[in-house]
């Protein structure tokens, strides 16, 4: 029984009628655009209708999912990913980043001095080609860290 393509297609389905939805809620546009804002948001979800349809209709044979521990894993960096994205605005961007470094490098290779140096490493290195390379608005530690 091939279930897993078409259960995503059929997910695929009611996220593009979801983007349709929303099209239809999005304001009329200028005398300029004749398309008007809608225009992207529909195409987008007319090209998600016809791969669903093609991964409802025609799927492949069932994949192998990995072993438990393997799916733990994935879930684990999955959360600590999360919890970086939450943790980068009130924290500033090195401490996150070091722990988030250091925990999927120790994922990768399970010995904890490598992983934290290359936690400490990544979080650096990024903050200067963040900040002064790329010139992005980057806070190193908590605004109210230093007064």
């Amino acid at each position: 029984m091939i279930r897993t393509d078409r259960i995503l297609g059929v997910v695929v389905v009611i996220v593009a009628l979801v983007f349709i939805t929303s099209a239809y809620n999005l304001p009329q546009g200028n005398l300029f655009d004749k398309l008007g804002p809608k225009a992207f948001p529909m195409i987008v979800a007319v090209g998600m209708i016809l791969s669903a349809a093609g991964l409802i209709l025609r799927p492949d044979p069932e994949a192998d999912w990995p072993a438990t521990p393997s799916l733990v894993s994935i879930a684990l960096a999955t959360l600590v990913l999360i919890g970086y994205a939450y943790s980068l605005k009130p924290l500033g961007f090195l401490a996150p980043t070091a722990v988030a470094a250091a925990i999927l490098s120790y994922q990768i290779t399970p010995r904890p001095l490598p992983a934290i140096l290359t936690g400490i490493g990544l979080s650096g290195g990024l903050f200067i080609i963040f900040k002064y390379a790329l010139g992005l608005g980057l806070f190193a530690f908590p605004r109210g860290f230093f007064g």
